[in-house]
Parts: structure tokens; sequence; C-alpha cells
């Protein structure tokens, strides 16, 4: 396979590779930090390097309405979005799940009002953790243009049809200018089979979507959701082994670094799972046995994965990028928490929030959170959270 390698920023790397996959419906409405990828696909389209229709709606919520139509028609179907779009979108973002209505979202992640802020955090990803789509988090730009389209093979698979968000680290991944590895149209073709939608709205054969449901229904309906969405996790595995065996870049839910012999680990999910890889190979010079657990699926959450990762260690920092206002604090700790309670050999966990709306999280500042984070463990201070670097 001929490989190609260039520095480019993330944000058009992934662009074109939802151009590889030969999209057909590109709706989006402009919105900082992603704009740069909906734009780039314009231009593709507008120099007719990309046969696909670019449809320029009025709002994020008019962006998911499109898509949804598209995919049920049976249209390769991308968009993308941030924060408040997300916010606005987020009633018909539930729908594409609900009907299973498979399309490809890359979501630039940031913050959400109030204050207004166009930095990152995860907050807007949260807020629609449960809506019923699959969430992959990715590190580097490498990691984003890969998982582009490893979304629309997961999503349009017959034994899946659900949507797939790509999460990519607003600014801190959109913006940045990395080398990343191309893959050739026929290795695209080979991996990304035609789209072929079963039971697609057509004249010829009505079908019905999105019906009202009865209260003696609609149990029934949700159910089924939490089955296909589990249900899609052989799936989502056989398409990164694939993508694997065609390229060398092997992914997995739960991804590990030095924590065969860790006493403790900090958990990350996004971009700051490579500073913490840093900061673990120096405290590992100083003795640490420390290691990193890095989240890449969040839904369906892989929960044996996990398990086999962190059972028998003593304490998880979890990094956490978003606050549950009234809660115990993070989502993701809250979660890792539930995942488990009750289980023998079961770490203690200790909650951090940082990076909110871009904050700075340096080198200096992981190992902070790291070597108080244990302290606090074995210390059994692991109520509530700790919001990093609060001035005042």
């Amino acid at each position: 396979m001929e490989k190609a390698r260039k520095g480019i920023e993330v944000s058009i790397a992934l662009a074109e590779a939802a151009a590889q996959a030969d999209v057909d419906v590109v709706a989006a409405y402009p919105i900082t930090p992603q704009t740069h990828i909906v734009e780039h696909l314009a231009e593709l389209v507008a120099e007719g390097e990309l046969d696909a229709e670019f449809v320029p709606v009025d709002s994020e919520h008019s962006a998911m309405s499109v898509c949804c139509g598209s995919a049920a028609v049976g249209a390769r179907t991308f968009t993308s979005t941030s924060s408040q779009g997300l916010a606005l979108m987020s009633e018909i973002f539930f729908i594409a799940a609900a009907m299973r209505l498979p399309m490809v979202m890359a979501l630039a992640n940031r913050s959400l009002s109030s204050p207004l802020s166009i930095w990152n955090d995860h907050t807007d990803t949260m807020m629609v953790r449960d809506a019923g789509w699959i969430h992959v988090f990715v590190e580097n730009g490498q990691e984003s243009y890969d998982h582009t389209l490893w979304a629309f093979r997961v999503a349009e698979d017959p034994q899946v049809m659900l949507p797939v968000a790509v999460n990519l680290d607003g600014f801190i991944l959109t913006h940045m200018i990395e080398p990343i590895e191309y893959v050739d149209n026929q290795t695209v073709k080979n991996f990304l089979p035609e789209f072929k939608m079963k039971n697609a709205l057509h004249p010829d054969n009505p079908v019905s979507m999105g019906c009202f449901g009865m209260p003696e229904i609609y149990t029934e309906t949700q159910m089924a959701r939490e089955e296909g969405i589990k249900n899609a996790y052989p799936t989502i595995l056989k398409a990164w082994e694939e993508w694997g065996s065609l390229t060398g870049r092997y992914y997995h839910p739960i991804e590990t670094y030095k924590t065969e012999d860790a006493d403790y680990c900090i958990v990350t999910m996004g971009s700051y799972g490579e500073t913490a890889m840093e900061v673990v190979d120096a405290l590992r010079d100083e003795g640490e046995k420390v290691g990193v657990v890095r989240i890449r699926l969040w839904r369906p959450f892989p929960f044996d994965d996990f398990r086999k990762a962190v059972l028998g260690k003593q304490a998880l920092i979890v990094l956490d990028r978003a606050i549950s206002f009234g809660g115990p604090g993070g989502p993701v700790a809250s979660e890792l928490r539930s995942a488990l309670y009750g289980m023998e050999g079961a770490p203690s966990i200790v909650n951090y929030v940082a990076g909110l709306a871009g904050r700075d999280v340096a080198r200096d500042d992981f190992r902070k959170i790291i070597l108080e984070g244990k302290n606090k463990a074995y210390a059994h201070d692991t109520e509530g959270f700790t919001l990093y670097g609060l001035r005042g």
C-alpha cells in the first residue's frame, strides 16, 4: 500500500477523510471551532472534487434535521458541530439515534455558555451522552482522520445502523498542524462498502418512521435502543481490527500505558492522554509505579475492558473535563465508580476536574494532580471532587 504523509491542519485532514468516504450529503452550520471542517468540505464540493450535496442550513437544528432526512433515504451523511450548536440540535440528535439513522458527526468539543467561551472542554458531549449515539474520543490528528472513516464503517453496518460521534478537542486538535498518514482511495473502498439502507424512505415503497408511540409500546422501544447500542460492540471491535490490518494502526476501547505493574493510574479521555503518558514516563524514572488508562470508546461503555484494566490497582485518579453540577463531581468519575461498585479488587477513585474552557493543564499540572491524587486515595480522601487550578 502506497502511503502518503503530510503536515496538515487536523480539521482539513478530517474533512478529507469524509471526502474519501465519498459522502453524499453534508449539512452543517458554522460554529467555532468546527468551522474549518465543513468549510473545507464546501470547497471540495464547489470545486467539483467531491460529488455531494452541501446543504448550507440556517441553524444546527436544521442541520441535524437534514441529516436525518438524507440518512433515511440511504445517503451517506456527514455533519459537524460544537457546543451551543450541539445544544440547539439536541432535540433532533436524540431522534437520529432513536430512528436508527446512520450518520457521522465530527464533534469539536467546546465548553457551553455561560459565560461565553469558544475554548475546549467536554461539557457539550456530556450533555448528550445518553442520546443513544456511539461516541469515540481521539487523541491526535491521525486518530481523527482514521476514526472518521471507521465511524462510517460502524454506523452503516447492517448490524448497527446507529449514528457515530467522533469527539476531538476543539483548538487543541482541530486547529493544530500535525503529520498525518493518509490511506489511498482504494484502501478506503476495501474498508468501507457501499451504503445500502434497509427500509429506506422511497415513494415506491412507503414506510413509516418516527411514529407516535403510545405508553403501551414506548418502554419496549427504549429497550430496543439499549439492545441496539450494546449489540454494536462486536462490530466496533471488528472495524478497528479491519482498519488495523489495512494500516497497521490498531485501536481498542480501553488503551493502557505502563499499567502492567502500576499500583495506581491516571484516567484520561481525549487529547490529554498523550501529555499524561509523558508525565508518567518522568514519574517512572523517579520510582513511581503509575500508569495511564485512556478511554477511547465512551458509548457503548466497555465495562469488561475497563474492569480488566483497573481491577487490582490501588487507586485511579480520574481527570474529568466537565462538571455534573450538584452531583458527585465529573461525569466520567461518576460512571467509573458505578462500573466498579462492589467489585473485589476495585481501586479507590479520586476525581479531578481540570482544563475547563481551555485553561492550560501543563506537564507540571499533571504531575501535581497525579501525586496529590495518589496521596488522597491512600488517605481515603475520595469524597467529591477537586476543581484543579481554582483561584481565590
